[in-house]
């Protein structure tokens, strides 16, 4: 696959086949993650690949997070989105937790550091597409809570950034659409 056909091709998958890729696929795509460029070289970046009951125990973990949250709410409203929760992580044979190890360098801004992990991302999705496989990257509020971080032993400064879940897509790849990048872009040349 060309770069620019894997580039403008890529799309999130939100639907994926039971199905898990092999390993091999998945240290393709956490090598390709390892090559994003970052500041001063620190490299950033951690991944927790989950799968079989490690992502059920990643659901349990968000829903046991979010109960003591919904306190306030409709005990109708409160199951459904407890159990919405649990299911998340089952939607991909596949999740890579992806997480920011800041470094301690006193030139490192830490802001640089997430920006890289986020190349990383951007390495592994597109790695992923051009193994035929599908990604989606997923946050939400309960990624940065501080019980979540501590259920991947992360520390101090380091912070849980999203989830990518990976597997056999399970639906017809949408067609992308952007603006022209002259709508987004302002020359300086003076």
């Amino acid at each position: 696959m060309e770069l620019w056909e894997a580039i403008k091709g890529r799309r999130s998958v939100g639907k994926m086949k039971p199905e898990a890729p092999p390993r091999e696929s998945i240290e393709k795509i956490l090598e390709a993650a390892t090559w994003a460029p970052s500041h001063h070289n620190t490299e950033p970046w951690k991944f927790f690949v989950l799968t079989g009951q490690a992502r059920d125990r990643l659901g349990e973990e968000m829903a046991r997070i979010a109960a003591g949250k919904l306190a306030d709410q409709d005990a109708e409203a409160a199951r459904a989105k407890l159990a919405k929760l649990r299911a998340n992580p089952l939607r991909a044979p596949v999740v890579i937790a992806v997480a920011v190890t800041p470094s301690a360098q006193e030139q490192v801004v830490e802001l640089e550091e997430i920006g890289a992990v986020a190349c990383a991302v951007q390495n592994m999705m597109l790695a992923a597409h051009e193994l035929g496989l599908g990604t989606i990257w997923r946050t939400g509020a309960i990624t940065y809570e501080p019980e979540l971080k501590a259920f991947f032993g992360l520390q101090g400064r380091e912070q849980l950034l999203g989830f990518v879940y990976v597997g056999y897509p399970d639906q017809p790849q949408r067609e992308g659409v952007r603006k022209p990048f002259a709508e987004k872009t302002v020359w300086l040349d003076a």
